[in-house]
């Protein structure tokens, strides 16, 4: 399986930006999908899932009125439309991709294959 994020950049605070992570490698509309960002010095969070044929969505706290994750399974890819955006959103972006239709969409363990990250720095 190969994850391969892409939307990342510098943004103001209160703009907006778009991510897009090209799934392959199995089944994409079988699968739940995630982002996850990380900040230095600190804790992988969970930012947003989504379902397989995409009925159920989550959202992290921070995120939540700000950010929709949502998806495409004719094109193999997740997305993840992120307005309003803070200096606190500065992260790196993972995608995710989950192992089973077990386990909770929050959590990082329930992912067994991952893309490499992209930036987002929102200036204040």
């Amino acid at each position: 399986v190969q994850l391969v994020e892409s939307g990342g950049g510098l943004v103001q605070a209160g703009g907006s930006l778009r991510l897009s992570c090209a799934a392959s490698g199995r089944t994409f509309s079988s699968y739940g999908m995630g982002w996850f960002r990380q900040a230095p010095g600190k804790e992988r969070e969970f930012v947003a899932a989504i379902s397989p044929s995409a009925i159920w969505t989550y959202y992290g706290d921070s995120v939540k009125g700000r950010f929709t994750i949502f998806r495409d399974n004719a094109k193999n890819t997740v997305y993840l439309q992120m307005n309003s955006l803070k200096p606190e959103d500065t992260a790196v972006y993972y995608c995710a991709q989950k192992a089973s239709s077990s386990g909770s969409y929050n959590s990082a363990r329930s992912y067994d294959y991952w893309g490499q990250g992209t930036q987002v720095t929102v200036s204040s």
